[in-house]
């Protein structure tokens, strides 16, 4: 991985703490006319971010504890509800869904009542799914040879969605999608370090979703759509494909890709992951101790 930035860089990202506050305030404020007139993708974002900062949290925080719920906490949730509405918007749609649930929730607890949230609980993990999940953790390789074999879609489009559930700074879910197949591009991934798989995975970002959380640092941004190769490269290894994940070399590669697909300027190209079915089996590269890498317990 390469996207490297000098460790003080990294650390200004972070906007003082009165902006940050005068941002939250700004966003939780704006009007129902403000909100219609916004495009949908930034909507959207706006509705899960605000969601989970003013009511989520709080409901779960309250149930846990027994408490009741302010009546007015879920007044910005309903808000964008009503907008929502207003815009026309599908109810199917997962924003729409799980905000709905808040707010009924949010009634429940209004009224005193205990929330019932069994049928959400994880299934319990057993020791084979222990066992299971470990190895494909320790088993998965960076693969770079692959066999002739052609991928199919509904193959790539459930490692595509272990990469949508993986973790997201306030649930913005910025995370987008280029795919391609090498036999229908050949060539256009010229220029990495390494022969090309089978099929790209370049995992993008949509830059409107971080209007909804402008202070949010470029370094956690960052982070979000390496969460998502993570469990794309886990994924495929479950999914009995193997994979490596890589960076782009340069400026060149990127708007290469981008003028090829027509990419908007608000969407960031950040990094990409080659699939298929793999032809070599590496050695694992041997990792440092536990007691070596932690550098203290307090």
């Amino acid at each position: 991985m390469s996207h490297t930035h000098d460790f003080h860089d990294t650390c200004l990202d972070y906007q003082p703490k009165e902006e940050v506050f005068a941002i939250y305030q700004r966003n939780s404020a704006l009007t129902e006319d403000e909100l219609y007139e916004m495009d949908d993708t930034e909507f959207r974002a706006r509705m899960r971010e605000r969601s989970h900062h003013t009511l989520e949290i709080q409901l779960y925080s309250n149930d846990y504890r027994n408490k009741a719920l302010s009546d007015k906490q879920a007044d910005i949730a309903k808000k964008f509800l009503r907008v929502w509405d207003r815009k026309g918007l599908s109810h199917d749609l997962p924003e729409y869904k799980y905000v709905s649930f808040l707010v009924n929730s949010a009634e429940k607890l209004v009224k005193g009542e205990k929330l019932d949230l069994t049928p959400y609980k994880p299934h319990e993990v057993t020791k084979q799914m222990e066992e299971d999940f470990f190895t494909i953790l320790y088993e998965r390789r960076s693969v770079r040879e692959f066999k002739d074999i052609d991928v199919p879609d509904e193959v790539i489009d459930k490692v595509l969605n272990a990469g949508l559930w993986a973790a997201h700074g306030c649930n913005v879910q910025s995370i987008r999608y280029v795919v391609v197949k090498e036999k229908n591009e050949p060539g256009l991934f010229r220029g990495s370090d390494v022969p090309g798989g089978p099929v790209h995975i370049v995992i993008c970002q949509d830059m409107r979703c971080y209007k909804a959380n402008d202070f949010t640092p470029n370094r956690n941004r960052l982070l979000d759509a390496g969460a998502a190769g993570e469990n794309i490269v886990l994924a495929a290894h479950a999914a009995g494909l193997e994979g490596v994940w890589l960076t782009f070399p340069n400026e060149e590669f990127c708007e290469r890709l981008k003028e090829k697909f027509q990419l908007p300027d608000y969407i960031r190209l950040v990094t990409y992951v080659d699939v298929g079915y793999g032809d070599q089996t590496p050695h694992p590269p041997l990792r440092q101790s536990v007691e070596e890498a932690v550098l203290g317990r307090f």
